[in-house]
């Protein structure tokens, strides 16, 4: 993969495996992005198919309706650069407790409770760097991460996901037939502010702990 655009602000050599929890909005999203630097070692974990109202904010096509997320994921990976075939993994029955993480981990999945369990279950795993959590409503998102070496960043990140999977549906808007209600826009907004974080951490060992931006009012606030 030509690598001349970007290779000079970051070089993807050397860089330890990313593992995708969640290949929805935001997990295929943040897949298309790393691949694009040149990043091949990407684990991908997700039990769903995609169904025909994913195409209107994921990165998924017609012709993956029906298809497990990770392998339409992994199709479009591997088109952009054939090169990763190699080096991504599927998981098709999702994250377990058995699933031993190490490198960086994407937090994608839509259910705060695992993602809880995930962080909870993987605290004192010092083969993790970091650690990236994504949540969206309809126009907002919410990205929070933590250096894994910094006991009270991780504190903090677990603690920020103190709440259950109800409340946090209460709080997005549904559609008549109960579906979750997300547009493209916020997805891609909050997904390249989280990548980017991801990009200064591997570059200069610094991130930002909680971003959060509006992809309609263009408000940002960054901590």
């Amino acid at each position: 993969m030509d690598l001349t655009k970007s290779q000079d602000y970051f070089n993807p050599i050397g860089v330890d495996r990313c593992h995708i929890i969640g290949c929805g909005s935001v997990g295929s999203t943040v897949a298309e992005l790393l691949i694009r630097l040149g990043l091949t070692k990407i684990s991908l974990y997700d039990f769903d198919t995609v169904s025909a109202h994913n195409l209107a904010n994921q990165m998924f096509v017609n012709s993956d309706i029906g298809r497990p997320k990770v392998e339409a994921v992994r199709s479009l990976l591997t088109v952009i650069n054939p090169e990763s075939k190699i080096d991504i993994e599927v998981h098709p029955d999702g994250w377990t407790e058995k699933t031993r993480l190490s490198g960086y981990v994407f937090l994608c999945v839509d259910n705060i409770e695992t993602r809880r369990k995930i962080a909870e279950k993987n605290k004192q795993n010092m083969s993790i760097k970091g650690m990236f959590d994504f949540r969206t409503t309809l126009t907002g998102g919410q990205h929070y991460a933590a250096d894994w070496k910094d006991p009270d960043a991780v504190n903090n990140l677990i603690n920020s996901m103190d709440f259950t999977h109800e409340e946090a549906r209460e709080s997005t808007p549904m559609t008549a037939c109960n579906v979750e209600m997300g547009v493209a826009p916020t997805v891609r907004v909050i997904s390249s502010y989280g990548v980017a974080n991801f990009m200064n951490f591997v570059r200069t060992k610094k991130l930002r702990s909680i971003i959060v931006a509006d992809a309609f009012s263009f408000e940002t606030y960054v901590c």
